[in-house]
């Protein structure tokens, strides 16, 4: 079997939460509490979930912008946590990031050529002049103009600084691409011209992502494979058919039922899920999910369940589906 481009094995991140005072119990939010992944090479991850699941918490840590409170992440069987500083910064330039928000990821004050060349800067990649060079063929990619070279960031669209973004985590070759909300902030029109340019440059250049989003039809289009949030830890994952048309666990068949339906015709599936997500502070005992679920059982106010392989390498945290012996 082929061996995992990323994996990411019992990843934790607890964030302490001030005291009132030197008597009082330290709280903990637990963002993250035991995340298992595997990215393969090629291929797209979707990761979906309602707002403060622990999404955008992963990239952090898979980027390691922030130190973890447990567990690891292996880049081609290596702990980028126990990397050293060499080691850690050639992984930054295999793994690269797009942004939600275009309007804040550029500096507004820079021109095209320093914004997508800033990158090779950095790794001291070539020189002034085939960097030039290389902004300008990266341009010509994401379907933008070479003139632009020397246009400022605040004197574009939306869509067109999406574009440059993607232009500068293009600028070191990198293997992966996580792309967190990469098209939430773009009018609709604009979302599906970035995300086709998404799968023509996945694969030209043979590039792996995982994808961040709260919009299930838009990971519907583009991933390979799902993997779903929920407070924290993956409750599901599949391939992305089989996720779609075949949900097991309660909540992503919630999410799949809540997608908005482009026909007049057809009367919206009504709320299936009551109440908030818990807190993770306070995180519920048991199945997190167990408060809102409709299919509850006795057991899952008691026993958290482990995440199992059913079939086909479908995977579910579930006591609605026992072990397969």
């Amino acid at each position: 079997m082929m061996e995992p481009l990323l994996k990411v094995e019992n990843l934790k991140k607890y964030y302490p939460i001030k005291r009132v005072d030197s008597f009082t119990k330290l709280d903990y939010l637990k963002a993250l509490d035991g995340v298992n992944l595997e990215l393969y090479e090629g291929e797209t991850l979707g990761l979906v979930g309602e707002s403060g699941c622990g999404k955008s918490t992963t990239r952090k840590l898979l980027l390691y912008v922030e130190p973890p409170t447990g567990g690891a992440v292996y880049y081609k069987g290596k702990n980028i946590f126990e990397m050293n500083v060499k080691e850690l910064k050639k992984y930054r330039r295999n793994v690269q990031t797009v942004y939600q928000d275009p309007y804040s990821s550029l500096n507004p004050k820079w021109k095209v050529l320093k914004l997508v060349a800033e990158p090779m800067a950095i790794h001291h990649i070539g020189n002034r002049q085939s960097r030039g060079k290389k902004v300008k063929e990266l341009l010509s990619l994401v379907g933008l103009r070479e003139g632009y070279i020397d246009n400022f960031a605040h004197e574009f669209s939306g869509g067109q600084r999406q574009r440059i973004c993607i232009a500068r985590a293009l600028a070191l070759d990198p293997k992966v691409i996580i792309a967190d909300e990469p098209v939430s902030a773009l009018d609709v029109s604009i979302q599906a011209q970035v995300i086709n340019l998404f799968k023509d440059l996945k694969e030209k250049l043979n590039l792996t992502y995982i994808f961040i989003s709260h919009d299930l039809s838009v990971v519907k289009h583009i991933s390979d494979r799902v993997a779903v949030m929920y407070l924290g830890k993956i409750i599901e994952i599949a391939a992305t058919d089989d996720l779609f048309n075949n949900a097991m666990h309660p909540y992503t068949r919630a999410l799949v039922k809540a997608i908005p339906v482009a026909d007049p015709t057809i009367k919206a599936a009504a709320a299936v899920l009551k109440g908030e997500v818990p807190s993770p502070i306070d995180p519920p005992s048991g199945c997190a999910f167990h408060p809102r679920c409709p299919e509850a059982m006795d057991i899952c106010r008691e026993v958290a369940p482990e995440r199992r392989l059913k079939e086909k390498g479908h995977q579910v945290a579930c006591h609605l589906y026992p072990q397969v012996k």
